[in-house]
């Protein structure tokens, strides 16, 4: 049931890159003031997602999952009425902020429902709707407006996010609370923070994670305009190939990564980190073919590579973080860099937009390149410094004790 509640999830938030052309077009808009549409729902749901986590702790997390999900889809369907520049902005800031609380309240509930035997599997089976939403956002979004206009793809959307919340209302039960806590054990917001900041391999890898997000946020908002643009491809097959051949390939690359870092980090302290870098150093060719091949088949091929070792990059991404912060402020330490990322990840749309009015899509396509190598030797120089084996026996010791 939270497999097709995520996929709506992602659905949402990526077709709107898809009729990118049309709303240039009909509103008569900028590419900037394009990016600053989907940077409004960036910046919005990262500044949530900390509240998100806490609420998630603290109330029925059914009831959270399913009145983001009316709340969101509500949001989608108001987004097909939008005449003004100005509304599109607001209605992606709302849809940002829907959105924010789902994933805390949904990753806490499968932990309830599956013990250690089952909980990875179920996990990695719930993230699979991540790369299927997008692909459906990204292909249906365009179609529908290719046939019928751009405003039908967020009623479809929105109407039958509505329709599956109302049903799992009666469906999707709630799986038993953990108690309340006392208040002399009230959580401690500074002691938190330097729990997690203690080691300072937390700072590589959340300023790498940013450089991550960055470049894939790139590539999802404006990889559909620029399909149409560079090869003249309508609004459909512009949506279809600017998501199915990267997250197909991601999925390939996620399963990749996991298995070849557990095997790493039985040998090596960084294991999961080095398998990070490898999948940010192996990226750099794709990236810097993607944007000056002259052929959809070179296309094809530079996207499907780079998907393949974003996937390497983001198997180990919390996996990585859990190796160097205390078991106890784990999820603290996830919701804070997953806000910081998204963040970062919110510039994108807005720079990408404005250095292509300069250097062109092409070249900044390609710049992407420079960004993923210069932050695999930010992580590379990371492990060097503070992931040697004397660092095990006394930097991560407060971690590896709780």
């Amino acid at each position: 049931m939270l497999w097709f509640v995520c996929l709506l999830n992602y659905a949402d938030r990526q077709a709107i890159f898809s009729v990118f052309p049309v709303l240039k077009s009909q509103l008569r808009l900028s590419d900037v003031q394009l990016g600053y549409v989907a940077s409004s729902f960036m910046w919005v749901y990262a500044l949530a997602a900390p509240l998100a986590g806490l609420i998630g702790d603290r109330f029925q997390r059914k009831t959270i999952i399913l009145g983001g999900l009316l709340f969101w889809s509500s949001i989608t369907i108001a987004t097909a009425l939008s005449t003004t520049y100005w509304q599109l902005v607001a209605f992606r800031a709302l849809e940002g902020l829907g959105e924010a609380f789902y994933f805390p309240a949904s990753m806490s509930m499968l932990s309830a429902y599956h013990e250690r035997d089952t909980r990875s599997r179920a996990m990695s089976w719930h993230q699979s709707s991540v790369y299927a939403g997008t692909i459906l956002g990204g292909a249906a979004a365009g179609w529908l407006a290719d046939v019928y206009g751009w405003r039908t793809g967020f009623c479809v959307f929105g109407a039958a996010g509505v329709a599956l919340g109302l049903a799992l209302f009666a469906l999707l039960d709630e799986p038993e609370q953990p108690r309340t806590r006392n208040p002399e054990e009230a959580f401690n917001l500074r002691e938190a923070w330097e729990a997690i900041f203690r080691a300072p391999m937390v700072l590589v890898l959340m300023a790498v994670f940013i450089g991550a997000n960055f470049v894939a946020m790139i590539f999802l908002t404006w990889l559909p305009s620029y399909l149409t643009r560079a090869f003249g491809m309508s609004l459909s097959m512009a949506g279809l190939n600017a998501t199915v051949y990267l997250q197909i390939a991601s999925i390939l690359g996620v399963l990749c990564g996991g298995i070849l870092a557990d095997r790493l980090a039985l040998r090596h302290r960084a294991g999961r980190m080095l398998t990070q870098a490898l999948g940010l150093f192996a990226g750099v060719p794709f990236l810097l073919a993607s944007g000056w091949t002259l052929s959809v088949t070179g296309f094809i091929v530079a996207m499907t590579g780079f998907g393949f070792f974003k996937g390497i990059y983001d198997a180990n991404i919390w996996a990585s973080l859990h190796d160097v912060v205390p078991v106890v402020r784990r999820a603290t330490a996830v919701g804070v860099m997953n806000s910081i990322g998204w963040l970062g990840g919110g510039v994108a749309p807005v720079a990408i937009a404005a250095a292509s009015g300069r250097f062109g899509m092409r070249a900044c396509l390609s710049a992407t390149s420079v960004i993923y190598g210069l932050f695999g030797l930010v992580l590379t120089i990371g492990i060097m410094l503070y992931m040697r084996d004397h660092a095990r026996r006394e930097e991560f010791k407060p971690a590896l004790m709780n």
